[in-house]
């Protein structure tokens, strides 16, 4: 039975030891839990040491590249590169894949998003790292890119680290979701949401309606259902939001316009890693069409619309999107 206030890393090892999760998952995990106590100290106090506006380049997807975006990769980059059971690295940083180390045979692929939402930063709100684990399809010393494009059924691990109010870190290998929340004064992630298990059914929307013009009049219809009948929080962090979904019930999304018409959020490292995750603790993923798990990556930087929280909810959006009304 688990036990509130465990250290992540006993945690690790009784799941280790209960459930015969691989070793080698346990030191990713912790690494990452790592890696996000950094981060989460130098968000803190970003203002203080210069690491807030931008850099003054794009990454690969185009966006304006924060300090704290390039502060986050390397940090991710250096945590997990030393392990020697990462073979390579997909970043929303990074232009391509990033091989580690061809001679030790390393069996694991990291998708990850080392700063989700730096478009806060600035202001101090909500920010997050979203990150999801690959076992490696290729034989041989040295990873492919292949090993990186998969359908996130593939997965083996996935989780993310909301940098709010507290320091919460959320993962699953499969077998149920958890939480984790850092005391500072500790310096340790200790066990706080025990078995999360996503209501059926929520009273809060997250969206960002400034797009609502641009949505396809059947989205503008489910919108419009969600606004007699619940409340819409957004809060421009991917994580922040999700999070608030699978603790209280509703939903995220972020549809394709004229413009993204593939989507806008990035399909192996935001939408995949997520959908894993909410589907674990009984909630569903969806483009509003397709499952998320289900789909077939073919670039690292692919786009995706994501539907994603409560179950019946995102039934209900994928209802709309098809017919105009709720049944």
């Amino acid at each position: 039975m688990n036990e509130l206030g465990i250290t992540l890393n006993r945690y690790l090892w009784q799941q280790h030891q209960q459930l015969k999760q691989p070793s080698e998952l346990s030191m990713l995990f912790g690494q990452m839990g790592f890696a996000a106590k950094i981060l989460s100290r130098e968000i803190s106090r970003a203002a203080l040491v210069g690491l807030l506006g931008l850099v003054g380049e794009k990454n690969a997807t185009g966006d304006a590249q924060k300090k704290l975006d390039v502060f986050g990769n390397e940090t991710v980059i250096a945590a997990f590169s030393q392990t020697g059971l990462v073979a390579a690295i997909a970043s929303e940083e990074l232009d391509e894949v990033q091989f580690i180390d061809c001679g030790n045979e390393a069996q694991y692929i990291l998708c990850i998003d080392p700063l989700d939402g730096s478009s806060n930063t600035d202001t101090g709100s909500p920010v997050g790292t979203i990150f999801g684990i690959y076992r490696r399809n290729s034989r041989g010393n040295c990873a492919t890119e292949e090993d990186a494009l998969r359908q996130g059924t593939e997965l083996v691990a996935a989780g993310y680290v909301l940098y709010g109010t507290s320091t919460v870190l959320v993962y699953t290998c499969g077998n149920g979701v958890n939480g984790f929340t850092l005391d500072p004064n500790l310096g340790e992630f200790l066990l706080s949401h025990a078995n999360i298990r996503a209501p059926e059914e929520g009273k809060v929307y997250s969206a960002n309606l400034s797009y609502y013009r641009e949505w396809h009049p059947h989205t503008q219809k489910f919108v419009d259902h969600l606004s007699d009948r619940q409340t819409l929080r957004y809060t421009g962090a991917l994580v922040a939001d999700v999070h608030r979904s699978l603790l209280e019930g509703g939903i995220y999304f972020y549809p394709p316009t004229d413009k993204h018409e593939e989507g806008k959020l990035r399909l192996l490292y935001e939408c995949a890693p997520l959908a894993f995750v909410v589907e674990q603790a009984g909630g569903s993923a969806s483009t509003g069409k397709q499952r998320i798990l289900d789909i077939q990556a073919q670039s690292i930087h692919q786009r995706s619309p994501l539907v994603i929280g409560s179950h019946r909810t995102v039934a209900l959006y994928e209802t709309f999107l098809k017919t105009g009304s709720s049944g």
